[in-house]
């Protein structure tokens, strides 16, 4: 049975979490300290800075000669087979919606749902939570095994999450009509206006919006013109009106046909853009700038200078606190304590604490893994979901709510749930 001390040491690494996250809700709700940009300021920093400095120092000290490769290949596929179904869901449920008539933009959001849930029930809080917890129950060897957990999911899977964050942001904007395009075509309405006394043909626009853009702004400028009567004015404008109606009307066809090639691009073109920003995001630097300083510090046998050392630890110390914090001042400005419901938070719970740790156990059986390691594989799949993962969704603005519930509650949930697979894994 695990015993007291161990469950103190879980207590001890949960209170300043609680504190951090306590102080930020307190912070907005009642003290008005904090606006809603200052907030997002804060969640940027911790983003920008914070998070990857923490991520070049957890990847750049783990040894990558010693790291169990049964442990890792049950980590991966257990990361992969999800990510697997959760794509194939979203490819189903994208096809099921246009056999039914449903807009292409509606196909956007499975892929939200996909990184929700696979974040949910994948990235769990190994080293904040799992380290006190896991040397409690399994002795001191466990903490080496979640930092080698800790550094493939900077190094491979934070970033597969950004990527289809990003994937969503390049398709979501090249499917906008873009403003400055907009305002040109008018003006350019304007000048043929009075160059053709109030004549006008919709030659330049093939958008169904930038033809009633061009009625509004001739009706308008027809009536507005001081050189011609009232009567010459409206009658201008409802020969402008019909003539460009009837244009639109010939080609409808044509619009119709077109405007969806215009407003979403091929989707590798959508992919590259989104390749191209992940390779410009500090994440991604962070996670193969340790990687590559690991290879080389632990095969000649070289240390990292303490001057730089120091200087990383504050920065890197602000990430969870802040990240925390971030999570209480979000909680804060919704209308209620648990902003997604308690409907998919409670679907959250069983995802995060019963899918992901069954399919860990699962894909631990069918590798041949045994005795403690595969204790320790379930236990650490069943931790709460990591604060990072918040961080990533406020920043991009997608299920912030859902990932803000799954930390707070998650923690709370974590303890009894994990010493329950503690039991069980021991009888």
């Amino acid at each position: 049975m695990i015993p007291g001390s161990a469950v103190y040491h879980v207590v001890e690494a949960m209170a300043p979490l609680y504190t951090a996250a306590v102080l930020g809700y307190a912070s907005v709700r009642w003290l008005k300290a904090f606006s809603d940009e200052q907030c997002a300021g804060i969640n940027h920093f911790v983003a920008l800075y914070a998070v990857p400095v923490l991520i070049f120092h957890m990847v750049s000290t783990n040894d990558p000669y010693h790291m169990n490769e049964r442990l890792i290949a049950a980590d991966t596929l257990q990361k992969a087979i999800m990510l697997l179904a959760l794509t194939a869901w979203a490819f189903w449920s994208h096809f099921r919606g246009r056999r039914g008539g449903g807009k292409d933009g509606a196909s956007a959001s499975p892929i939200k749902w996909v990184v929700t849930n696979f974040s949910v029930a994948s990235l769990p809080n190994t080293i904040i939570m799992g380290v006190p917890l896991l040397d409690g129950m399994y002795g001191s060897v466990s903490g080496g095994l979640m930092k080698q957990i800790v550094v493939m999911q900077f190094c491979i899977w934070y970033n597969v999450v950004i990527f289809l964050y990003e994937f969503m942001a390049a398709r979501d904007s090249s499917a906008k009509i873009s403003p400055v395009s907009v305002a040109a075509a008018a003006a350019e309405n304007r000048d043929r206006i009075g160059e053709n006394g109030g004549s006008i043909r919709a030659e330049g626009s093939q958008h169904q919006v930038v033809v009633n853009i061009e009625i509004t702004e001739v009706a308008a400028a027809a009536a507005a013109s001081p050189t011609a009567p009232d009567s010459a004015a409206e009658e201008a404008a409802a020969a402008v009106a019909k003539e460009m109606t009837a244009d639109a009307d010939a080609n409808n066809n044509k619009v119709a046909g077109e405007a969806p090639a215009q407003q979403v691009p091929p989707v590798m073109h959508i992919v590259w853009m989104a390749v191209k920003k992940l390779l410009q995001i500090p994440n991604t630097y962070a996670s193969f700038l340790g990687l590559i300083w690991s290879l080389m510090a632990f095969k000649i046998g070289f240390s990292m200078p303490k001057i730089v050392d120091d200087s990383l630890f504050i920065i890197y110390t602000t990430a969870v606190g802040l990240s925390m914090f971030a999570s209480g001042t979000f909680i804060a400005r919704q209308s209620r304590f648990v902003p997604c419901g308690y409907t998919i938070a409670s679907l959250s719970m069983v995802l995060k604490f019963l899918i992901g740790p069954v399919l860990m156990l699962l894909v631990s059986l069918a590798i041949g893994m045994h005795g403690t390691l595969l204790h320790i594989a379930v236990v650490q799949a069943a931790l709460p979901l990591a604060v990072t993962s918040f961080v990533y969704a406020e920043e991009y603005k997608v299920h912030a709510d859902i990932m803000s519930t799954g930390v707070i509650l998650g923690i709370f949930i974590s303890l009894p749930v994990t010493i329950v697979y503690y039991i069980l894994l021991g009888l």
